[in-house]
């Protein structure tokens, strides 16, 4: 492993990149609490009134993208950059889309 990530070329080890994964892990936990938050805002009305979407849906597929994203970031790229769903995105995709334009 050692060798694949290039320690010794980058000047780093394995206490430090130990570190820096939670570190990021920490930095970036929030996601998986409000994502669900936002987008179980935007109610589609279906025919027996407002429905809401699954927040525990949207939290594992939220857990679910930030893994892979980030795995694969990890291991085919070699980069150490974290990837998850955007808040910005979700907000405008709730408030914007799903209840401005009424686009379900």
């Amino acid at each position: 492993m050692k060798k694949y990530f290039q320690f010794d070329e980058y000047g780093t080890n394995y206490k430090r990149e130990i570190i820096g994964g939670i570190t990021t892990f920490l930095s970036m936990a929030y996601i998986l609490a409000v994502n669900p938050q936002v987008l179980s805002l935007a109610g589609v009305k279906g025919i027996s009134g407002d429905m809401k979407m699954d927040q525990g849906a949207i939290f594992v597929a939220t857990a679910l993208a930030a893994f892979v994203g980030s795995l694969f970031m990890g291991l085919i790229a070699r980069y150490p950059i974290a990837l998850a769903p955007g808040m910005g995105l979700n907000a405008f995709f709730a408030f914007t889309v799903v209840l401005t334009m009424g686009i379900p």
